[in-house]
């Protein structure tokens, strides 16, 4: 049974921690099954050495038969030959079922990920989502050892139970009854081991969001003089997890303690009562022999049976996290009416915005947050009285919304991979095939013209968005790897890839977010050239206050605390609004300057 990294999990069970653990063994039974086999004929195995020794002791050593020695003797090679195999077999099966666990669960989380969409961030910190990623996967499927160790301890100790029965009946008896006392002996502790561990995780969760936001905003941090205030509030919460992680430790401390030594007193009371009862000559040489052997077996189930209660105490901790994400739901969608079918005007009555279909519109405010809510409002990211044509955003449902109208965020996540594939999901230039020999197959050829296709809207978004620099700067052009976040890129490379990516899509109604604002006046006066012509006839809104992207613009809204101060030409704004004329005055022979280049259509540098 292989693993598929990229198949279908399934649909979670999300009714507990518990549940969840189960669904993760039903979804892999056979390779669970095998493991739990393996386990247990090997934990067996190693329980019936010490029965072929006390043969091997009664029958051939003692009496000088030589042949069974020999035959007895034989036999404890042949099955220490075969448990090595099955010890390696039984690491294989059970290494497979920790990855499948693993890779089942990272795919459910960022399934339903992707399926909360923009409520996620609305419902959960990325300190959460990350703590899951991070440690919740591997602490669940380090758990699944007990399908397979675990069964397989148990098989052990009743197998050892029923061998002691032919050597005494009360030496089984305390076999049989010892270990369950151990875990009554165990059992607060690992509930209070879930306690600690459930308090720790919460901890650990806000800690990891901090972290994040202060890697987001430590430019800003720095500018206003609050790094220190912020660095001691961080000093203080990892303190604070820390003594959390020293309480989880001492329990932990407590039961591996008491799981090594308990244990050792239960075989050491075995072990003195066999050799009562070979010293009263209840019992033979052989059978003693066999009560150590025994003694030693029980070792090992013992000590998986501990180890699977630690890790499954553990395990549902994290679970149950994993199922308290996986039970988010995203924004109800109760739109059913269709959208327009033809280009319609967008309007955000809170902000009197209206965007008429087929035009290049700019919003221009000193306060980006609330240009960027504007489109969040048009997007439908966000709930409001937006409409489109005269149809409220909220009653079309959203997938219609979605596939026509495309919120380009400043900061949009950028995902590693070539840089064909981060731009326009294309691995590679199709064009290369084609221009090695003709093909005679249709299908071929389809298939060759929709990748030629592909890679002109690759090349063309890239164009409009001045990236060829880019591309040419990189050692293997569009097939070069990209970090995730693109941190092997400069802030307006990166600028230039989201953007690139936003064109590719060709989306109907295209909105972004200061889509310039990290490039140099040349790039920028560029790039509004290219984004008007290439945007000919299509309704696009930009949130920007840079005069090269405004004087681009058909019509640009003035915007003061939110709202419509004044709408007209960029040029008619100027010579109409003092405020406008504040908001975007530049050095005059600069924007010249990059305006004449990007009239002659020169590339960004």
């Amino acid at each position: 049974m292989r693993i598929d990294a990229y198949a279908d999990p399934g649909t979670p069970d999300r009714r507990g921690g518990w549940r969840y653990l189960a669904w993760l063994v039903r979804r892999q039974w056979p390779r669970c099954l095998a493991g739990a086999v393996l386990a247990s004929v090997w934990m067996v195995l190693l329980a019936a050495t010490p029965y072929l020794m006390a043969r091997a002791v009664d029958h051939g050593l003692e009496p000088g038969d030589l042949g069974a020695l020999a035959g007895w003797t034989g036999a404890m090679v042949a099955v220490g030959g075969v448990n090595a195999w099955l010890g390696m077999m039984r690491h294989r099966t059970m290494t497979k079922v920790r990855m499948d666990a693993n890779f089942r669960t990272v795919k459910a989380v960022v399934a339903h990920a992707t399926r909360l969409g923009a409520a996620l961030r609305a419902q959960v910190g990325t300190g959460e989502v990350v703590t899951i990623g991070v440690g919740d996967v591997q602490t669940i499927s380090g758990s699944l050892t007990a399908v397979g160790p675990g069964v397989g301890a148990v098989a052990a100790y009743a197998t050892v139970g029923g061998l002691m029965l032919s050597v005494s009946t009360r030496l089984a008896l305390v076999v049989l009854l010892g270990v369950p006392l151990l875990a009554v002996a165990l059992g607060p502790l690992m509930g209070r081991l879930q306690g600690r561990e459930t308090e720790y995780r919460e901890r650990q969760s806000v800690l990891t969001a901090r972290i994040g936001d202060l890697a987001g905003g430590l430019r800003v941090l720095n500018g206003l003089g609050g790094k220190g205030l912020v660095a001691d509030a961080f000093r203080r919460d990892s303190g604070r997890l820390r003594e959390q992680g020293y309480r989880v430790g001492a329990v932990t401390s407590w039961i591996q303690a008491l799981g090594m030594g308990l244990p050792m007193l239960f075989l050491a009371l075995v072990t003195w009562m066999g050799a009562r009862l070979a010293a009263q000559g209840r019992i033979s040489v052989g059978e003693l022999v066999s009560v150590y052997g025994y003694v030693v077996a029980l070792g090992w189930p013992v000590a998986f049976l501990i180890e699977m209660g630690h890790q499954l105490s553990r395990g549902v901790v994290a679970a149950r996290r994993v199922v308290a994400f996986l039970r988010l739901e995203p924004a109800p969608d109760e739109g059913t009416r269709e959208a327009p079918a033809e280009p319609s005007a967008l309007h955000d009555p809170a902000s009197g915005v209206r965007v008429l279909p087929g035009r290049l519109t700019a919003l221009a405010t000193s306060r980006p947050s609330d240009a960027a809510e504007i489109l969040d409002r048009l997007g439908r990211y966000t709930p409001s009285d937006a409409t489109w044509g005269d149809i409220p955003l909220a009653d079309i449902p959203l997938r219609q919304i979605r596939s026509r109208i495309l919120v380009a965020a400043p900061e949009a996540d950028l995902f590693a991979g070539p840089l064909s594939n981060v731009i326009g999901a294309l691995e590679s230039d199709p064009r290369g095939a084609g221009n090695c020999a003709t093909s005679h197959n249709s299908a071929a050829d389809a298939e060759q013209r929709t990748g030629a296709d592909e890679w002109a809207k690759l090349t063309a978004a890239i164009h409009t968005a001045a990236a060829e620099d880019i591309v040419r700067a990189l050692p293997d052009g569009l097939e070069t790897p990209i970090e995730a976040q693109a941190r092997n890129l400069s802030g307006g490379q990166r600028q230039r890839v989201r953007l690139a990516r936003a064109l590719h899509t060709e989306p109907e109604i295209l909105l972004a977010a200061e889509p310039t604002s990290a490039l140099d006046a040349h790039t920028e006066a560029t790039v509004a050239g290219r984004l008007k012509r290439a945007r000919k006839g299509r309704t696009t809104v930009l949130a920007a206050t840079s005069p090269l992207l405004l004087d681009r613009a058909d019509v640009v809204h003035h915007l003061v605390d939110g709202k419509v101060a004044a709408t007209g030409t960029h040029r008619e704004l100027l010579d109409t609004e003092p405020g406008y004329r504040a908001l975007v005055a530049r050095d005059a022979e600069a924007e010249a300057a990059a305006g004449q280049g990007a009239e002659e259509g020169e590339p960004a540098r």
